[in-house]
């Protein structure tokens, strides 16, 4: 099985392109919606210790494990601590657009509070490259900022405001990673502003085994921005 784990603001639907080629080639997947997010109830959980054990009851119930988990920025953080603390449901861990470390602005943690329109357009405009903000998306008739920002500015009132805060105060990056003993490989983008590339490189020096691909010309959004990159990336590793 592979678990999918989607970032602040966001839900199942950013790893679409993903998912589909995963189940395609024989795995079982479940790109899974946090309390909150997406078509899951519940309001959103306050921390990143609580998604975690969220997603290792979620994987017991539905008799999951050990699986390979996969998430992106708030989602990475959160299989990290999985990766920690619930060793016996992970085969290995993709961390993508992670960092030991992720502060969030001011400016954009009171936007998101305050539910304004200014918060998703500030992650977006800072989480995308230069590229991919004015289109050149590989498949036809997408675009990655105007979809980035509708699916964050869809999300519940709270959720976003929430998950920033999460993502903020986490500081157990390095105390988890140096608990994790299953094969792990981060994906970072080369332009990534809001978990740069050093940061990423930061957390993996103190895993035991790990692997790294940067994807060059792309910011936080990998999986959106650079989706058959990630696939070629984290098809080795899962399959």
């Amino acid at each position: 099985a592979v678990v999918f784990i989607h970032s602040a603001g966001m839900d199942h639907t950013a790893w679409q392109l993903q998912a589909r080629n995963v189940a395609h080639n024989g795995r079982r997947v479940f790109a899974i919606d946090l309390p909150g997010h997406g078509h899951s109830q519940g309001s959103a959980l306050k921390s990143i210790a609580q998604m975690a054990d969220w997603v290792a009851r979620f994987m017991n119930a539905s008799e999951i494990g050990p699986a390979t988990i996969i998430g992106h920025s708030m989602g990475a953080l959160v299989a990290l601590e999985i990766g920690a603390r619930y060793s016996s449901l992970v085969k290995n861990l993709l961390l993508i657009g992670v960092a030991e470390t992720m502060p969030v602005h001011p400016d954009l943690l009171a936007a998101a509070k305050a539910n304004k329109s200014l918060g998703p357009e500030l992650i977006v405009f800072w989480g995308l490259s230069s590229e991919a903000q004015v289109g050149g998306h590989l498949q036809p008739g997408l675009w990655v900022h105007g979809a980035s920002e509708i699916l964050l500015k869809s999300s519940q009132s709270g959720v976003l405001g929430n998950d920033l805060a999460a993502s903020n105060t986490y500081q157990d990056g390095l105390k988890a990673a140096k608990m994790i003993s299953c094969p792990t490989k981060l994906i970072l983008g080369a332009d990534d502003k809001m978990t740069p590339v050093k940061k990423g490189v930061a957390l993996s020096d103190v895993m035991v085994e790990v692997s790294i691909d940067i994807i060059p010309n792309c910011g936080h959004m990998i999986m959106l921005e650079r989706p058959e990159e990630v696939y070629q990336s984290l098809k080795s590793f899962v399959f």
